[in-house]
């Protein structure tokens, strides 16, 4: 199937943020922006969960329970991600790396079922991942499963409503193509804030 002409620049700005997460997360460069290559290193198990104040929602042993004003953890296995059922605390707890690597992987993986899979997973399916090396391969899987699911969908399929049926968020409602520029928000400004919170742990000695 023929790329839709409307999907090609926003596959192209997904493949882009992703490629440059990635880099961010595993080195040993990071174009700069400019063409310049920095160098950077892996992301550590101790850097992926660190803590930048006091009260942080992470992920966390199943077994310890949730962290400060969360309710529970979602997701599956040994690991879950602090949570709470709506309203959710105000102001909002500080997420860890960890955090918000987990939230991405996860609404990149659930949408791409829900677009071109089974149409049936949720948080609790999702296995939250406890370290560092695992959680980079995880993003990447998922972020490949949701393009993957992109390349399915032919040029109606995008002004469809309903078309990803994903259960948490207003895909239900929307034309697949507004969700696809939906995604590609989320990868750009959490990959922002991934990439900030490793520069602070870098110069946190400091």
């Amino acid at each position: 199937m023929a790329t839709p002409a409307r999907l090609v620049p926003l596959l192209a700005q997904f493949d882009f943020a992703r490629q440059r997460l990635t880099d961010r997360l595993s080195g040993p460069v990071v174009d700069s922006g400019n063409g310049t290559d920095v160098p950077v290193g892996p992301l550590t198990d101790d850097e992926y969960r660190w803590e930048p104040e006091p009260g942080c929602w992470s992920v966390r042993r199943r077994a310890d329970g949730p962290g400060p004003a969360a309710a529970q953890l979602s997701g599956a296995g040994e690991w879950g991600r602090d949570t709470a059922p709506f309203p959710h605390p105000v102001p909002p707890p500080f997420t860890t790396l960890a955090w918000r690597l987990s939230h991405l992987s996860e609404l990149l993986l659930l949408r791409a079922d829900h677009t071109a899979g089974t149409r049936s997973l949720t948080r609790d399916d999702y296995r939250v991942i406890g370290d560092a090396k695992s959680a980079v391969a995880d993003f990447d899987a998922a972020a490949g499963a949701w393009r993957s699911a992109l390349l399915s969908v032919g040029d109606e399929g995008l002004d469809t409503v309903g078309l990803c049926t994903y259960p948490h968020g207003g895909d239900a409602e929307e034309p697949f193509l507004e969700i696809v520029w939906w995604v590609n928000q989320e990868l750009l400004h959490h990959g922002a804030e991934i990439a900030l919170l490793r520069d602070l742990y870098r110069i946190r000695a400091a």
